[in-house]
């Protein structure tokens, strides 16, 4: 070991080589490691990708873009449950008596989703009090009568904001109330109206 006279010390095998191998060896190093964190954050966002293309994602929302426009008619609470998405692909909700076909939107209501707990159910009460709990659901015709005031213009802006964005196919009908016959004419109408 001796000094060159630039504060450096040199074993005699080094010669003038001043690290210049060492200096290669750690640039190949750091060039692997980056490189082994894209590759991870490569598989990372195709885990995330699979994620929203499995059930809830975009292989149901396309299965729902295959199905027909729904032909209005009016619900019983037993047949609205049919269509929460798993016995059904197709996934309706009801808001303030009133049904919408929510199936465009699966990656919220679909049985995954956030929302899911409202699908093939009366989402009123839910909506209205933010409750996303079982507990906010009737098994039977809720009027919403106990509901408050502010609860009830809440469910009303929930209703429209519904009808701006999905197909209103009919109504929730009371205990013993009879569905009403709706023609073509009225069904194409209100389907046109929408878009």
């Amino acid at each position: 070991m001796a000094d060159g006279g630039d504060g450096r010390l040199r074993t005699s095998g080094s010669g003038g080589d001043d690290g210049a191998g060492e200096s290669a060896g750690g640039g190949m190093l750091l060039y692997v490691v980056l490189l082994v964190l894209v590759l991870l954050a490569a598989y990372l966002l195709y885990l995330r990708w699979r994620k929203r293309s499995g059930p809830g994602g975009a292989a149901q929302q396309s299965q729902a873009a295959l199905l027909p426009r729904m032909k209005r008619r009016d619900f019983s609470l037993e047949q609205l449950h049919e269509f929460d998405g798993t016995r059904n692909p197709r996934i309706l909700l009801a808001v303030n008596g009133k049904v919408f076909d929510v199936t465009k939107g699966s990656k919220f209501y679909g049985p995954e989703g956030p929302y899911g707990i409202f699908a093939g159910r009366d989402a009123s009460r839910g909506l209205a009090t933010f409750c996303l709990d079982k507990d906010a659901l009737r098994d039977e015709y809720d009027d919403l009568s106990d509901l408050n005031a502010v609860q009830m213009e809440s469910v009303r802006e929930w209703e429209m904001q519904f009808k701006e964005k999905y197909d209103y196919v009919g109504r929730l009908l009371k205990p013993g109330e009879e569905p009403s016959e709706y023609t073509d004419e009225e069904d194409t109408k209100d389907h046109t109206k929408q878009e």
